[in-house]
């Protein structure tokens, strides 16, 4: 079933009503998000390590189960952590847990940091997937993100947007001072809005919808 875009306040809703109503736990919807992005990749087609950028939010929770995931696919995986793990919070919090208990290649790189630092975190990577910001980020992108999406455009590397390329506005589409340039965008649910302004197709690449798990009774 094909759901028509969606802005961010319905987004927020589906989560809210998802949980509220049909009981589904929010880590469960973020452990579908998550668990259909590292299979999307996977049949994109993997050649190398995959290196996730992480953020705070729980888009950075997503970054840390597709990396789960791919490490249960048997693929090279190490995350990089754009904030400090304590400000972590709920689901994302949650997940963090569990990546660190795997033992899975992490660097905490948290919100200061020399740009150098990250260049040769990106050299050997086939795929980064961009795990920063999700459809709830407003105005122009702060630092440590605005940094690290220069990074991530300059490595030349083929991204995963995960959900929507950072720096990008979920309703409008256009770019919050600075937007990663994905080669492809897992986005969750249906496409969002600001998918089809003609600034944004040049950041999202091709676009494709995961299913999450809510229930096709929601939407009927």
């Amino acid at each position: 079933m094909t759901q028509p875009a969606m802005s961010r306040d319905e987004v927020r809703d589906v989560d809210r009503r998802a949980i509220k109503k049909y009981g589904i736990s929010g880590i469960v919807l973020m452990e579908n998000a998550g668990r259909g992005a590292a299979q999307l990749l996977v049949e994109l087609g993997i050649r190398g390590p995959i290196v996730i950028c992480s953020g705070r939010g729980n888009n950075g929770g997503d970054g840390f189960v597709i990396a789960r995931h791919l490490e249960n696919c048997g693929e090279r995986v190490r995350v990089l952590l754009f904030c400090d793990p304590a400000d972590l919070r709920g689901d994302a919090a949650t997940n963090y847990k569990i990546l660190v208990a795997a033992g899975t290649p992490l660097q905490i790189f948290g919100d200061r940091f020399d740009p150098e630092d990250i260049a040769p975190e990106l050299a050997n990577a086939d795929w980064i997937v961009d795990a920063l910001l999700g459809t709830g980020a407003v105005g122009n992108v702060r630092e440590p993100y605005g940094t690290v999406i220069d990074c991530m455009n300059k490595s030349g590397k083929k991204v995963l947007a995960v959900d929507l390329p950072s720096g990008l506005d979920c309703d409008s589409g256009e770019s919050l001072g600075q937007c990663v340039r994905a080669n492809h965008t897992a986005t969750f649910v249906a496409r969002k809005i600001g998918f089809d302004s003609a600034t944004s197709q040049s950041l999202t690449g091709t676009v494709h919808v995961i299913d999450i798990g809510v229930p096709r009774s929601m939407f009927d």
